[in-house]
């Protein structure tokens, strides 16, 4: 089961991760929201991080604890 956020606006939004590889060929690990299930959907937020929401648009989004 994914994780789920609801936002102050009611839109539920679910955690997803995936690597990718950058320019100078690295690889790292990226978190983002999306309204619907993907294959990359998460169960839970990774440890160290927290949700919080955007004041402007109320996406939620990974902060560091």
């Amino acid at each position: 089961m994914a994780f789920s956020y609801q936002n102050a606006k009611g839109v539920t939004y679910y955690l997803h991760g995936k690597k990718v590889t950058l320019k100078n060929g690295r690889m790292q690990q990226i978190y983002f929201f999306a309204r619907d299930v993907r294959a990359e959907a998460l169960d839970a937020v990774p440890a160290g991080y927290t949700v919080v929401e955007t004041k402007r648009t109320g996406m939620p989004v990974l902060k560091k604890a």
